[in-house]
């Protein structure tokens, strides 16, 4: 599959502080969204401030301005999540990819296409990571989750875009206390794992802030960032026991089983709170490399939090090696 080439705005972060490759950095461009979903047309409204808007509190416009963009800047075709599942904001999260891109750099350009292969942990029913790094990037990826409703929408989702039908394929994992366990096959390695963690500790927590996000929506006298904002969300999606830094404790100490197999570990890092106890576990389990890599989104503040076990030239020598090789080849032996 060709792979969607993005432009580079002018300006390497405005306002809403998004990656220099984001398309979406101007804001979004209702008219041309519109052109190509007229449906969305029903959800736009002055936002107050002679700026045509949606009603970011309003679930349905969210969904309908997720399918415009996505069809819009990424051809994906007909995407579609259940009533109550996580509706994601497009531009934080194709900024995450992006990142991820960064780290997958010869000579200063993100490697492209189909050699590089990506793990995604916890898809979710709308699957966007994958989506999204196919489309820009063109790189294949294995998506997870622990629900298989979820996996069977994303699965509905890619049999409406053939293109991505080789690029995308997707793996229920059935130990939920289990990360990579279960995932990873043995010989198989990956360029890059991603992961956006479940936040709260418990169902209550959840509910809980959700009331208080829409609440202060109500109450805003000024338009919000759409970037900052996504509703919605499952249980699985929305929280676990112990919360965001249990899940991530459990990652970085599953991933050292797999530390020759995966190039780069990321996971998004919610609460700033817990990288300090994320970067002690990674230097006690011996990583080469840690990078905190902040992602300012509207008035959201969020982080990147990267780790190799491998020493800067073999992550060089990998890199170079899946460059060098033909479509579909074999992920690299280095020798360590």
């Amino acid at each position: 599959m060709a792979f969607k080439k993005t432009h580079t705005p002018a300006r390497s972060l405005d306002k809403q502080g998004l990656h220099r490759r984001n398309i979406h950095n101007q804001g979004y461009d209702f008219s041309r969204l519109i052109e190509v979903m007229p449906e969305l047309s029903g959800y736009t409204r002055d936002n107050g401030y002679g700026r045509v808007s949606i009603d970011f509190a309003d679930p349905k416009a969210v969904k309908c301005l997720n399918r415009a963009i996505l069809l819009a800047d990424y051809h994906v075709l007909d995407w579609d999540i259940p009533d109550g599942a996580l509706c994601p904001p497009i531009p934080g999260r194709v900024d995450y990819i992006h990142y991820l891109a960064d780290l997958l750099q010869v000579n200063g350009k993100p490697l492209t296409g189909c050699n590089i292969k990506a793990l995604d942990i916890g898809t979710g029913a709308n699957g966007v990571y994958p989506l999204l790094g196919n489309s820009c990037y063109g790189w294949q990826f294995v998506a997870t989750d622990i629900a298989q409703d979820s996996l069977a929408n994303v699965a509905h989702i890619i049999e409406r875009n053939p293109p991505m039908s080789h690029a995308i394929s997707l793996r229920l994992q059935r130990d939920k206390q289990a990360i990579f366990t279960g995932i990873i096959q043995a010989g198989e390695m990956f360029e890059v794992s991603m992961c956006n963690p479940p936040f709260h500790e418990s169902k209550q927590a959840a509910a809980q802030a959700a009331s208080r996000k829409t609440s202060n929506l109500g109450r805003a006298k000024k338009q919000k960032s759409a970037t900052a904002l996504n509703f919605g969300g499952q249980d699985n999606e929305l929280w676990c026991p112990g919360g965001e830094l249990t899940f991530l404790t459990t990652m970085i100490k599953e991933s050292l089983a797999f530390s020759h197999q995966c190039l780069w570990f990321t996971s998004l890092v919610s609460k700033g709170d817990n990288l300090a106890p994320c970067r002690k576990l990674l230097m006690e389990q011996g990583v080469a490399d840690i990078q905190v890599i902040p992602m300012e989104q509207g008035n959201k503040l969020t982080r990147v939090i990267a780790w190799s076990y491998l020493a800067a030239n073999h992550r060089q020598k990998w890199l170079k090696l899946k460059q060098q090789q033909p479509k579909f080849a074999h992920s690299p032996s280095l020798g360590i």
